[in-house]
């Protein structure tokens, strides 16, 4: 019996590789063996991730140059009013300037050299042998001292909301520029957009008439911003006290060295619109025009891509690759 189950425990090992040769954990081996086939499966999406990374980006056209209308955004031979607004603080302004403000000083001038005509033909020595001995008249003291607060109510009201409106913190979608005043030309910069800084400078007559804009208000390089959209500029000084300023988009604000100041408005509708510093900073303070293109949402978003810029809510490029990998398309799983 011994040497029988000696022969059985024998056979049993002999037998045991092979056993093991089509058992579960050959099986197993075999699957691992595979993996590399899925690898090679998933190199397609990394190649396209890699390309997407490393392809340039298409080289979007710039709009071209906006023309200016003829007594648009600028001054006008003759003009003794406020220029033609196209911010809603403008039109306000212009509305207390040429419906309150005037009437009102027209009137009491009127009024005040009246009375004064009056009061000399009236008290004149030959009409009046005996001086006059009045000495106050209640009813004319409460006339004189109610009116003008009066009047003084009248301006302050909409003057103080003007002020407040002119103030008021620009939204969160603002687009938002920074504006550097230099002796003596401007420097602007799109933070958010990713646009470095460029220089603005005053074009030489000849190239300013050829181009149909003002002489001393056009420069070379314009502030270009959309029409419709709230814009934040925010403005400093790097040298001097410069002053931002735009009249017809009732817009001034100094540009202090050290300081950030901030300005906010809604440009009504496209065109250009032309300014200048308006605080003496030198030699050549009247050398730094300053020219706003307004152009609609879409060539703004066209101009901003055409300068290398990024739209907002746009993907960053470092994201273009993990973009691609997610919408290639998935690789087979391995068959075990």
């Amino acid at each position: 019996m011994k040497k029988v189950k000696s022969l059985v425990l024998a056979g049993l090992l002999a037998l045991a590789p092979a056993m093991a040769m089509n058992g579960p954990a050959f099986a197993q081996d075999n699957a691992v063996a595979a993996a590399p086939a899925a690898d090679n499966a998933a190199a397609p999406a990394e190649s396209a991730a890699n390309a997407v990374e490393a392809a340039p980006a298409a080289k979007v056209a710039a709009p071209p140059r906006m023309k200016p209308t003829e007594g648009i955004g600028m001054p006008r031979p003759g003009e003794i009013t406020l220029q033609e607004q196209f911010t809603s603080t403008g039109h306000t302004a212009r509305w207390m300037h040429d419906k309150l403000l005037l009437p009102l000083c027209f009137i009491m001038s009127i009024f005040v050299l009246i009375l004064m005509l009056y009061a000399m033909w009236k008290f004149r020595a030959a009409a009046n042998p005996v001086p006059s001995k009045t000495s106050h008249n209640t009813l004319i003291e409460v006339i004189w001292t109610v009116v003008p607060v009066i009047i003084l109510l009248v301006i302050a009201v909409p003057s103080i909301g003007l002020l407040a409106d002119q103030y008021k913190p620009a939204p969160k979608d603002a687009v938002v520029v920074k504006v550097t005043g230099y002796q003596w030309y401007w420097g602007y910069e799109y933070p958010d957009a990713g646009i470095p800084e460029f220089v603005s400078n005053m074009l030489p007559e000849d190239k300013a008439k050829a181009n149909g804009e003002p002489y001393l208000l056009a420069p070379d390089n314009r502030l270009v911003l959309p029409a419709g959209r709230p814009i934040k500029l925010i403005i400093t000084g790097a040298d001097v006290i410069h002053a931002f300023a735009v009249p017809s988009l009732w817009v001034k604000m100094d540009a202090v060295p050290g300081r950030l100041n901030e300005k906010s408005f809604t440009i009504d509708k496209p065109g250009v619109y032309y300014g200048q510093c308006s605080e003496l900073c030198g030699a050549r303070h009247g050398f730094m025009p300053i020219a706003i293109e307004a152009l609609p949402p879409a060539q703004f978003d066209q101009w901003v891509l055409s300068q290398g810029g990024k739209l907002p809510g746009a993907a960053p490029a470092a994201t273009a690759a993990a973009t691609a990998q997610a919408v290639a398309p998935a690789a087979p799983a391995a068959k075990l």
